[in-house]
């Protein structure tokens, strides 16, 4: 099955040298350029002329898009990204688990910040929340290999700030809204625990076209959210489609831009057409997809 939402993460300036630095912290990751700006681009864009405009990056068979563009928005820990090392992906052996795991803690808290520092907690033996050099934000697990199986890289939505105890009810809405999709696991916080609500999710999991996902609410307060920093793309077939998640999810005017969006708890999506990368191949595709709001196909 073809991955239908996609994570884009956005990069000042470095998503190429950000391309590298995944490839070498996660073994087999490949990093590739996906579009480039075109030679002839707007005025305050010119220093982006001719340069990588998105790159490609998968780890362990996941996908995910580099954006890079300036410094308006960065990463920051409202969307993080599980990681499971499972002892089953190492042929049972626990040790090995954990050495990759030790050697991908390594090299993402280079140059980062530890959240949470990496030992054991009561929901693993081991555990660690880290923000890379980039901004991006990572928790790496040492997975129960007698639990369900879940993928290797799974993103996490923190709900805080304004969106504070509202995890349920967004997973909740965005299952509605797509094929193949379910609210699965879920613990609560059984007391009020800081900004979270008892009986609030203290970690839960959902899938959206049959990709997982997890979400929490805070139980500490943040002075971060939902930000362009990170948005969820998801590719469609046609404009019925396209048109389709759009008018389900957009729930802010102002961030409507080339094809972005944000929804009622200000998390960014991305609507746009699966042949995104031919239809940009048209005579002034760009400029054309910078003139609007939600993309139309029949007007590239």
């Amino acid at each position: 099955m073809s991955q239908k939402i996609i994570p884009n993460i956005w990069f000042d300036r470095n998503a190429d040298e950000a391309g590298a630095f995944y490839t070498d912290a996660f073994p087999g990751a490949t990093a590739t350029v996906g579009a480039r700006y075109p030679d002839e681009v707007p005025d305050w864009q010119s220093d982006f002329a001719g340069t990588p405009l998105t790159v490609d990056l998968v780890i362990d068979g996941y996908e995910l898009t580099l954006i890079n563009a300036g410094d308006e928005f960065r990463p920051n820990a409202s969307v993080s990204f599980m990681l499971n090392f499972d002892p089953l992906r190492f042929d049972g052996d626990r040790d090995a688990a954990r050495a990759r795991l030790d050697e991908t803690w390594a090299k993402l808290a280079d140059g980062g910040i530890v959240r949470m520092e990496l030992g054991e907690y009561p929901f693993s033996p081991c555990y660690g929340w880290v923000q890379d050099r980039y901004g991006v934000n990572w928790q790496l697990l040492l997975a129960n290999p007698e639990g369900d199986p879940r993928p290797f890289l799974i993103p996490q939505l923190m709900f805080c700030g304004p969106v504070q105890n509202q995890a349920r009810e967004a997973a909740t809405f965005y299952s509605s809204l797509f094929p193949a999709s379910e609210v699965g696991f879920i613990a609560e916080y059984p007391e009020k625990t800081g900004p979270a609500d008892a009986g609030s999710v203290m970690f839960g999991e959902f899938r959206l076209a049959g990709q997982w996902f997890s979400m929490m609410d805070s139980a500490v307060e943040q002075d971060v959210t939902f930000t362009c920093g990170v948005s969820l793309e998801v590719r469609v077939a046609d404009q019925e489609e396209l048109d389709r998640y759009w008018n389900a999810l957009t729930a802010s005017p102002e961030a409507e831009v080339c094809g972005w969006l944000a929804d009622r708890y200000g998390l960014s999506w991305q609507i746009v057409p699966e042949n995104m990368g031919e239809l940009m191949e048209r005579p002034g595709a760009y400029e054309k997809m910078m003139g609007m709001k939600k993309l139309i196909i029949a007007d590239f």
